[in-house]
């Protein structure tokens, strides 16, 4: 098995390869994990959804974070591939409390986080240049484990504004994609933005990898390719459908005795 540090690298070149998008079938426990490593995941991506939910909790950080580690915790157990971990805010209004969590899924075995932008539990984004300090805290937290942790700085954008108003978001966006790259960010993930031509144009400006969420609504998985995408997250996708599938097999046990 390679080292955590080895496991990093290794998940920040999947993010290299133009036309070959790393993709994620985003998991929520031990066993889900194991079940995407048994068919070729390259990597583990929790969502954080799914995680709440299998928990009997919302998202939103909700879920107590003591609960978040020792299901990551689990999950690194388990398999052998590099895990990214989605925690949400970081778990903590200021910089200094994400530094302090972001060291903790460090130290159970993640060589990633999702870092969103959005104010847990309030409406609005934080600014980008609080949002920027954030994204230096985590970085500070993966440098003083001597861990090249890989930072996809979430935006939420595209969830705060309808789809026909999307088209005048690409701007801030990208300013923040910048801002977010200085700060220490190594991917800018746009969970909403599903439009193709949009797709392709943050594809061709962003200096950070792009991180695309599949929808109902989102381009084929090889056209996101084709538009630059380079990273492709399912989301709470996965844990709906096998939710769904739970329920109709116990429907059609029960119906045996109706």
């Amino acid at each position: 098995m390679n080292t955590q540090h080895e496991q990093a690298l290794q998940f920040h070149q999947l993010h290299n390869t133009k036309g070959d998008p790393l993709v994620l079938i985003n998991i929520w426990d031990a066993g889900s994990a194991q079940a995407v490593q048994a068919i070729g995941a390259k990597a583990i991506a929790t969502g954080s959804w799914s995680v709440a939910a299998s928990h009997g909790y919302e998202d939103g950080e909700a879920l107590p974070f003591p609960l978040v580690l020792e299901n990551l915790k689990r999950i690194k157990d388990k398999v052998d591939l590099p895990v990214t971990i989605d925690i949400e805010g970081g778990y903590g209004l200021s910089p200094d409390d994400v530094k302090v969590n972001v060291g903790l899924v460090i130290e159970k075995g993640a060589v990633g986080i999702n870092l969103e932008d959005q104010r847990i539990g309030e409406e609005g984004l934080y600014t980008t240049s609080e949002q920027c300090l954030r994204i230096a805290a985590a970085r500070a937290a993966g440098q003083q484990a001597g861990l090249p942790l890989f930072i996809n700085a979430r935006t939420d954008i595209f969830f705060q504004t309808a789809a026909g108003q999307h088209a005048s978001c690409i701007e801030q966006t990208l300013s923040r994609a910048h801002a977010y790259a200085e700060a220490g960010a190594d991917g800018i993930f746009v969970p909403g933005l599903s439009d193709a031509r949009l797709i392709e144009t943050l594809c061709s400006h962003s200096p950070l990898p792009v991180n695309i969420m599949v929808t109902s609504h989102t381009p084929s998985l090889r056209q996101l390719a084709e538009l630059g995408v380079a990273r492709i997250s399912y989301g709470p996708l996965p844990y709906l459908e096998a939710m769904n599938a739970l329920k109709e097999v116990g429907l059609a046990a029960l119906s045996l005795h109706n």
